[in-house]
């Protein structure tokens, strides 16, 4: 492993009414990145976040914003996340089958491509991607509650 370990702490777990406020707290507590859970009510059975809260977390911290897309059909949103804001786009292989189109599109404008696989896929589903990721996510729960163990 290369470089320091750096923590992304998640905002699904902040106090909205002191959001701008927690995610400085974060920053000032040494957070590398700021994780920001998108839930759709259809890929996952929770609604979360959407692009007008990552557009807020960016007008208050110059962290990378790591943005984990829990959502149907991702190709038609990881742009808008960009756009908000985000530097990290996370998307889960399970929600979309051209997973390798949407790292292309995500390195080709400068950010980081991040592929997320749940409890019960297999790890072999991510070799041949692997070239075109920054990152992968191994969910220890199936997504979609906070504070699940």
């Amino acid at each position: 492993m290369t470089g320091a370990v750096k923590l992304a702490p998640s905002i699904l777990s902040a106090d909205f009414a002191r959001l701008g406020e927690q995610v400085r707290e974060a920053e000032a507590a040494g957070a590398g990145y700021i994780h920001i859970d998108v839930m759709d009510g259809r890929f996952v059975p929770v609604i979360s976040l959407g692009t007008p809260i990552v557009e807020a977390i960016r007008r208050v911290t110059e962290l990378p914003l790591d943005i984990h897309v829990m959502i149907e059909q991702p190709e038609r949103h990881v742009g808008a996340f960009m756009d908000a804001g985000g530097d990290v786009i996370n998307v889960h292989v399970e929600a979309t089958r051209h997973l390798h189109r949407i790292a292309r599109e995500v390195r080709g404008r400068g950010k980081l491509a991040g592929a997320c696989i749940n409890p019960g896929t297999p790890v072999s589903v991510l070799e041949s991607l692997l070239p075109e990721l920054d990152q992968v996510i191994v969910m220890s729960v199936n997504p979609g509650w906070s504070g699940q163990k």
